[in-house]
């Protein structure tokens, strides 16, 4: 779509709207959105397996004064069977004001959308293989979040001096909150161009690359930006009174990559700080994982009236600058590991969104022991360990929403994708070593082993192919160490008797099944490892002799303590909470 005719069908719209005013803003939570809207992932509609995401042009117009968002979403779909009719997700608090379907304009009755889904007769099929361009124009009110991050929608807020503060956050309920897609984790579109049209004195970072900013005639501007294979909900608008910090980082690969910071006006001193962390953050996983997956974008962060979220190439940040004794900043680098655990590497289903979270969380110790040494990685490690609740297995086997996951009240295995993940990540790095793990997290994150700037794509993953890149690269089946860590809540525990000058391990895992991980066993000074063969092992032991079972924590199992630990402080909670009520 060019430009110039955005403009004019924004134009028209915000005339439209402002003819139009809203009585009243929507609260937390309002308007409504269906059952439909509400989900992300699960079961795919028929139709929409019948489409490939070719490309999008997204034109939007954020009016904050009404709490209203305009758009003018161009879709190309190729066809992957016939098509008569095109479904895409959008709330329906978004309604649609016209589509054109190659140029041709459809009249009122051949689109509805009465629960969140817009199906639309097309006037001709569409033969397999051939694309289907659809331009939408819609507008209104979206919903607001509750509690963004951690629930989604759009967040109108203002900065301490009172200018608008605006940004969308979609994980949870995903990207048909605003705008017109394929909510589910493998409806990428192949390429996005957005343009953002805001209020004067105002700017808006997004995704990818900044093609250019156009200043109108009546003081607002339009932001356009152009980024390829973003996740389905990374694409992300951000509005408000930025200043900017760049700089450029010249890769250990060869190429040079730029480096951006939007912050609010006022916070020069510590924005200069957290983008210092920048460059040693993007250098780590560099070295550790491999090239940075968006170098011919952009590294880019945003100020938000939220926590965060890892939106491709301009990650939300809301931290406020907190300080951290492990030295830096734990929400930055989290979002930041996403950007190859979730961007480059995305779950094909939801119910794989392990590798997305267990990994992000992982590199956060995995940075501590990069930064100083085993010493911290412990430390962070343990704070996590006591976080693991093994409620629910964190793989189910089945296609899941996206909730379905998240929500420990809908069935879900919660935190558990996180810290029990980060956990299972850490004790697999023991069982195959150093190299076999690096290799292994390439394999997952490139599908390759020599990733270099140009040989690579994003791509999707799931738990059964992560399975055979660890048998490809050990040589062995590791399916008795993913069976009870990934697909059983329970963690295995380790049964030690001690008697005429022996100590004998046996693993008594979930089910009963066979465990054969090898545990270390310190024995006065010496430290063994007992290969616990078909889940049982034994070391000689002096009577008298000290000794402490997995001395350097490598091994996630059972902690009768951890639980009573748990359970006192989740009392704790529960006293507590009257008097915050």
């Amino acid at each position: 779509m060019k430009v110039s005719r955005v403009a004019v069908v924004l134009a028209s719209l915000a005339s439209t709207a402002a003819a139009r005013p809203q009585d009243t803003l929507p609260g937390k939570g309002e308007p409504a959105i269906t059952a439909q809207t509400q989900k992300s992932g699960g079961p795919i509609d028929p139709d929409q397996q019948k489409l490939t995401f070719a490309a999008a042009d997204l034109a939007f117009e954020v009016l904050p004064d009404t709490q209203t968002l305009r758009g003018v979403a161009t879709l190309d779909f190729a066809a992957r069977a016939p098509l008569d009719r095109l479904v895409v997700d959008l709330d329906r608090n978004l309604p649609v004001d016209a589509i054109t379907i190659d140029g041709t304009p459809l009249p009122r009755d051949a689109w509805s959308n009465p629960e969140g889904q817009l199906r639309i007769a097309l006037p001709r099929q569409v033969a397999t293989g051939r694309h289907v361009i659809a331009r939408i124009v819609y507008g209104g009110q979206p919903h607001v979040a509750v509690n963004a991050p951690w629930d989604s929608g759009m967040v109108w807020s203002k900065t301490p001096d009172g200018a608008p503060w605006f940004a969308t956050t979609a994980e949870g309920i995903g990207c048909d909150l605003f705008w017109p897609c394929l909510d589910f984790p493998s409806g990428k579109p192949g390429v996005v161009t957005v343009h953002i049209t805001v209020p004067k004195g105002l700017k808006a970072p997004s995704n990818g690359i900044l093609l250019g900013v156009d200043q109108l005639a009546d003081g607002r501007s339009r932001w356009n930006w152009r980024i390829k294979r973003p996740t389905t909900y990374g694409i992300a608008l951000n509005v408000g009174p930025y200043e900017e910090i760049s700089g450029v980082y010249k890769s250990r690969y060869g190429n040079t990559i730029p480096m951006f910071y939007w912050y609010l006006p006022g916070e020069a001193e510590q924005a200069r700080a957290l983008f210092a962390e920048f460059a040693p953050t993007l250098d780590f996983f560099e070295s550790e994982i491999g090239p940075y997956p968006f170098g011919g974008e952009k590294v880019g962060v945003v100020e938000t009236p939220h926590k965060g979220m890892e939106h491709q190439t301009i990650n939300a940040y809301g931290n406020g600058y907190a300080q951290a004794p492990e030295g830096f900043d734990w929400l930055f680098q989290h979002e930041f590991a996403h950007e190859w655990f979730g961007n480059q590497l995305t779950a094909a289903d939801w119910d794989d969104y392990w590798l997305h979270e267990g990994y992000a969380q992982y590199m956060q110790p995995f940075y501590g022991r990069w930064r100083e040494g085993e010493a911290r990685y412990a430390v962070m490690l343990d704070d996590q360990r006591n976080r693991i609740a093994n409620l629910r297995p964190i793989v189910s086997g089945t296609v899941r929403t996206e909730e379905q996951v998240y929500e420990i009240a809908k069935g879900g295995p919660g935190q558990d994708i996180y810290y029990k993940g980060a956990w299972m990540l850490h004790t697999l790095r023991d069982l195959i070593g150093d190299r076999a793990f690096r290799e292994v997290t390439r394999l997952a994150v490139y599908g390759r082993l020599d990733p270099r700037p140009g040989n690579f794509a994003p791509r999707y993953g799931n738990t059964a192919e992560y399975e055979r890149f660890v048998r490809r690269v050990t040589g062995k089946d590791y399916g008795w160490f993913f069976d009870v860590y990934l697909r059983q809540a329970a963690l295995p525990q380790l049964v030690e008797t001690r008697s005429a000058g022996r100590l004998t391990l046996r693993w008594d895992a979930p089910g009963g099944r066979p465990f054969p991980l090898p545990v270390e066993v310190q024995v006065g000074s010496r430290i063994i490892r007992v290969p616990m063969t078909a889940g049982v092992g034994s070391v000689a032991v002096s009577a008298g002799t000290h000794v402490v079972i997995d001395p350097n924590a490598r091994v996630l199992r059972r902690s009768e303590a951890v639980e009573r630990y748990q359970g006192w402080r989740d009392a704790q909670v529960r006293k507590k909470a009257p008097a915050q009520n």
